[in-house]
């Protein structure tokens, strides 16, 4: 029997004591104390967690655990306690369950379970105390946090502000900070040179890469997000506040070419009369002065690029550079000549790039107009989007939770076809006798079967096709809605269903790449796609939108404008 054991522990305290090898430890004896019944555990099989919540599902151990049961390498699963595999007594359920359904049993070395009415009742109550548990739990730090931050006697940060150091001593103690000289005289600086008329974020941080300042975090450049903070912090007045922000969940993905990652929310400002004063620390400014560098970046916030519209770009934040990755913005010569230009051809303060990016200039009619064309002609015939329809029936779209396992199963034949291999090679070599090679084999091409017809299922399974169907009629729909107003449609018509129908135009050299998303349902066509990313979302919204094509043209594209070029001004 292969056995998986699992261990999971949630602060790097408990990571510090090794209490996490003390649960890998009771569960490798107990494998070894059943070693009669035929109980292996290939390191492989050892699956830990160290430092993670039981509150969430998403743990790398657990993932991998998962997948290693889904692929059928595992026929049992061992685990301390039914609170080391999830706190919630839902989140235990689902897995308990889907390892069933694998034909995996999962087995809790303080409490044995069976199907007995009794077992299974004293895991559901033992799931409810132990979420009741964090919960409590949860709520008494809260609480308690919250009443030193009141007292003044815990540091609302764990990392000190540029410019701060903390007592080594003393952490978490607001008594305890101190200034560090040299980065205190930079922050006194940036205040004074931002004070100055005609001085922006970007002339800052330029300042500073010129004069070799060195960042906190190792990075080689100072980037603008970083100094805005820094001329934002109230710390450097002398006066420590808490909750000054608050979390809000990501609302839309971070880029539309990059890899998607972790999530990233946003820290939204309060209201300065919800702050708590936890204490007071030695000043770098005046308040004076702090009032003054706020009162000009309120100021300058209206002139952010993304609200300067003194020129009309169809494409305005859709195009990306091919060569380097970077987003494109929209510059204009002299008022006549208008262009989408890579931001990796800005100072390297600004594109975070050692070395320019070797693309052109992108003529910005000529792109606006060839991106409108196409769209026109996708939504004018309706080959186009039946073909788009067609592959998604042959499987060329899938919703997430069904690609995911096609990927999973198609791992798992991929490992059986290995073992397969092995297997073959150590009867060459003599090491396995012919019964026993036969024995293995037969019982790998079963589960090889099984995985095929598993796939197959999935392939043709009625109701996505059912659902397919009900999207290609819904995008005949649109299609006929849209086409009659496509020749008059006015420039902001044209930029809405840009907006709506475009996820992203991407420009390599003289190669156009066009990324359309479509609606799937009525109510989709007021959201962009970028809003209804199932990555970025524990709850998402129940709308769905299909990738339907990408087409590449031709286009012709200008050198950059020299530096003899006259002044600029950027757009977009």
């Amino acid at each position: 029997m292969r056995v998986a054991i699992y261990g999971r522990v949630s602060t790097s305290h408990q990571v510090d004591h090794q209490t996490i090898e003390q649960q890998l430890g009771l569960l490798s004896a107990h494998v070894h104390a059943h070693a009669a019944e035929s109980w292996s555990l290939d390191p492989a099989h050892v699956f830990r967690d160290d430092g993670y919540s039981g509150a969430t599902l998403v743990r790398p151990g657990l993932d991998r655990l998962r997948d290693a049961v889904k692929g059928r390498e595992i026929d049992r699963v061992l685990v301390t306690a039914p609170d080391r595999l999830a706190r919630n007594y839902v989140h235990q359920m689902v897995l308990l369950e889907e390892w069933a359904q694998a034909g995996c049993a999962a087995e809790f070395l303080d409490r044995p379970m069976s199907d007995d009415p009794h077992d299974q009742l004293l895991l559901q109550i033992r799931g409810a105390v132990a979420e009741y548990e964090r919960t409590l739990i949860a709520e008494r730090m809260r609480r308690g946090r919250l009443a030193k931050l009141r007292a003044g006697q815990l540091l609302p940060w764990t990392y000190a502000p540029y410019g701060y150091r903390m007592s080594p001593d003393r952490p978490r103690d607001p008594r305890g900070v101190t200034t560090d000289p040299a980065e205190a005289a930079v922050v006194a600086e940036l205040f004074a040179l931002y004070r100055e008329p005609g001085i922006s974020l970007m002339q800052l941080a330029m300042h500073l890469d010129a004069h070799g300042v060195p960042t906190r975090s190792g990075t080689p450049r100072w980037a603008c997000p970083t100094i805005r903070g820094i001329l934002r912090n109230t710390t450097y007045t002398g006066l420590v506040y808490a909750q000054r922000t608050r979390y809000r969940a990501a609302t839309h993905r971070r880029s539309a070419t990059h890899p998607i990652g972790r999530t990233h929310g946003s820290a939204v400002p309060q209201p300065a009369d919800t702050w708590i004063l936890v204490g007071q620390v030695p000043a770098v400014v005046s308040q004076a002065h702090f009032d003054e560098v706020q009162a000009k970046l309120a100021t300058n916030r209206s002139f952010a690029r993304r609200n300067n519209t003194a020129h009309q770009y169809l494409l305005r934040a859709l195009v990306s550079c091919g060569c380097c990755g970077l987003a494109c913005t929209a510059r204009a010569t002299n008022g006549r000549n208008f262009y989408y230009l890579c931001s990796g051809k800005a100072h390297s303060t600004g594109s975070h790039r050692a070395t320019g990016c070797p693309a052109r200039c992108t003529p910005a009619d000529q792109l606006d107009a060839l991106v409108w064309d196409d769209l026109c002609r996708l939504l004018s015939s309706p080959e186009p989007l039946a073909e788009a329809v067609a592959r998604a029936h042959g499987g060329a779209w899938l919703p997430q939770e069904l690609l995911a396992r096609r990927e999973t199963l198609r791992r798992a034949q991929a490992h059986l076809s290995q073992q397969i291999e092995r297997l073959t090679d150590a009867y060459l070599r003599a090491v396995l006798p012919l019964d026993e090679y036969e024995r293995r084999r037969r019982d790998l091409e079963q589960r090889m079967q099984a995985l095929a017809g598993q796939e197959e299922l999935l392939r043709h399974d009625a109701q996505r096709q059912q659902q397919l169907a009900g999207i290609a009629a819904s995008l005949e729909a649109f299609r006929e809605r849209v086409q009659h107003g496509l020749v008059n449609a006015t420039f902001e018509q044209r930029r809405q269903l840009i907006l709506l129908l475009v996820d992203r135009v991407v420009v390599t050299n003289d190669e156009v790449e066009i990324r359309y998303v479509l609606p799937t349902r009525r109510e989709s066509e007021h959201v962009r796609f970028c809003h209804l990313r199932k990555d970025y979302f524990h709850h998402p919204p129940s709308r769905e939108h299909l990738k339907a094509a990408r087409a590449r043209r031709r286009l012709c594209v200008s050198p950059h404008p020299g530096a003899a070029a006259p002044p600029v001004s950027r757009d977009g």
